[in-house]
C-alpha cells in the first residue's frame, strides 16, 4: 500500500469510496510480495499493481464489484489447469488477494496510518481476511501499548494479534497469521493479515569515495535509508552524494558507536585505510546488522583480519564480515561494484545461489516469510 498511499489518501480526504486490493499471501514464483496493492476509485480510476500485469484486469473488475456490494472478498489467482484461457499468473505463481471497500467510514484510521508511514513511525495494520470472525475487521497496532479498533472476536484475539504484530513490526515482516476463533495459537480457523509499515532499513556507507556514491545510489534504489560518513569534511559533502539521505562528517567508528543499528541494517566499509576501517569494524562486528561488508583486495583482507584479531575479535565475530565485499561479477567501475554489492545483499536476503538462472533448476524466487511453510508446501504440490 505504501506505493499508492498518495492517491488513496487523496480519495479518502475527499470522502470518496474506493476498492482496495492487497496481496496477502504468495506461493511459488509470485511476481509481487505481500502488501503490494491496487486501488480503484468510485469513478473507475486505478492505481497500483498486485501482479505486474497478469491479473490486474480481473482484480479491477473484482474491486469494482466489491465497491458496489460493500462485501470484502479473498480471491486466489494462479495457473488454471482446467481452462487455458482463465485469468492466471504466467509466472506459475499463486497469489491471494484481499479486496475490500474503503472509505472514511470503513477505514477511519487511514489518515493516521498514512501520516505514520510518511513520517517513518512504525505501525502495523491487522485485518481479518478469512474464517468465522468479522471479515474486514481491522486493528491498528503501534510499537507501544497502544492499539485501536478490534478484530471483533473478543479481547483474547486482539491481544494475541497485538503480540504477534509487534514482533513482526520489529522485523519489518508482513504476513498472514492464523488463530482459533478466540485467539488460540494452535488453531487455524481464522486468518489475519498483518501488514507492517516499518521505517526503511538503514544502509551506512563509510568512506566518501566515488565507489560510495555509486553504492549510495544503489542502496536508495533498493529502498534503504542511506547515510554516508567520512571524517574528511572536504569529501563528505551533500553535493558529492546527492542520493544519500544524510552525509555525516565524523570519525566512522565514533559515529557508528553513537547511532542505532538493528537486524536489518547494512554496513558497507569502503574506507581503504586501517586507521579508519579497523576501529570501525571492531564496533560494527559487535553490533546488530544484517550485513557487514568491507572493500579491499585479498591481501588487504588478510591484513585487516590480523589487525582485528589483535584487538580481540573472536572467530564468530569475524565470520560476520563479508570481505572482499560483493559478488564475483567481474566488476571494475564504481557503478559495477555497487551492483555487485547490491547483488550480494539480495542474495543474502532471499537465499539465492548467485549462479546464472540458466544453470539452476526449480523455483526462480527464493525465500519465505516466517510462518509461510504450509503455503510453500501447497505451492509445491500444485506445481508438481
Amino acid at each position: 500500500m505504501r506505493d499508492i498511499l498518495d492517491p488513496i489518501t487523496k480519495w479518502w480526504d475527499s470522502n470518496e469510496a474506493f476498492g482496495l486490493a492487497t496481496v496477502v499471501q504468495t506461493f511459488s514464483s509470485a511476481p509481487r510480495e505481500p502488501g503490494a496493492a491496487m486501488a480503484v476509485s468510485a469513478s473507475g480510476e486505478a492505481v497500483g499493481s498486485v501482479s505486474g500485469g497478469c491479473v490486474e484486469g480481473a482484480v479491477y473488475e473484482l474491486a469494482t464489484a466489491v465497491l458496489r456490494t460493500g462485501q470484502p472478498v479473498l480471491q486466489r489467482y494462479g495457473i488454471s489447469d482446467d481452462d487455458a484461457f482463465a485469468v492466471g499468473l504466467t509466472c506459475g505463481g499463486i497469489i491471494d488477494v484481499f479486496v475490500e471497500p474503503a472509505s472514511q467510514q470503513r477505514y477511519s484510521a487511514l489518515g493516521e496510518v498514512a501520516t505514520a508511514v510518511r513520517t517513518g513511525t512504525p505501525v502495523a495494520v491487522a485485518t481479518v481476511i478469512e474464517g468465522p470472525g468479522r471479515i474486514g475487521a481491522r486493528r491498528i497496532i503501534w510499537p507501544s501499548d497502544r492499539a485501536d479498533g478490534t478484530l471483533g472476536a473478543g479481547d483474547r484475539l486482539d491481544q494475541a494479534v497485538d503480540d504477534d504484530a509487534r514482533g513482526m513490526l520489529a522485523q519489518g515482516v508482513t504476513a498472514v497469521r492464523r488463530y482459533g476463533p478466540e485467539g488460540e495459537r494452535r488453531l487455524d480457523d481464522l486468518a489475519v493479515f498483518v501488514q507492517s509499515f516499518a521505517p526503511a532499513p538503514r544502509m551506512l556507507v563509510f568512506g566518501a569515495i566515488d565507489f560510495a556514491a555509486a553504492v549510495a545510489k544503489a542502496g536508495k534504489f533498493l529502498g534503504y535509508q542511506v547515510t554516508v560518513c567520512d571524517a574528511r569534511p572536504v569529501f563528505a559533502t551533500k553535493s558529492r552524494f546527492p542520493d544519500a539521505d544524510e552525509v555525516i562528517t565524523d570519525w566512522p567508528h565514533r559515529y557508528l558507536s553513537a547511532t542505532t543499528t538493528d537486524e536489518r541494517t547494512v554496513i558497507c566499509v569502503l574506507t581503504h585505510d586501517p586507521k579508519f576501517d579497523v576501529p570501525l569494524l571492531e564496533v560494527a562486528l559487535r553490533r546488530p546488522a544484517a550485513y557487514i561488508g568491507a572493500m579491499g583486495s585479498r591481501r588487504t583482507h588478510d591484513d585487516r583480519i590480523a589487525r582485528l584479531r589483535e584487538v580481540g575479535l573472536t572467530d564468530a565475530e569475524l565470520a560476520r564480515l563479508r570481505s572482499p565485499i560483493g559478488l564475483d561479477l567481474g566488476a571494475r567501475t564504481p557503478e559495477e561494484t555497487a551492483i555487485a554489492i547490491a547483488a550480494e545483499l539480495i542474495q543474502l536476503r532471499w537465499g539465492g545461489t548467485g549462479r546464472p538462472l540458466t544453470a539452476t533448476t526449480g523455483r526462480i524466487h527464493h525465500g519465505q516469510l516466517p510462518g509461510d511453510g504450509e503455503a510453500h508446501d501447497l505451492a509445491e504440490e500444485r506445481s508438481a
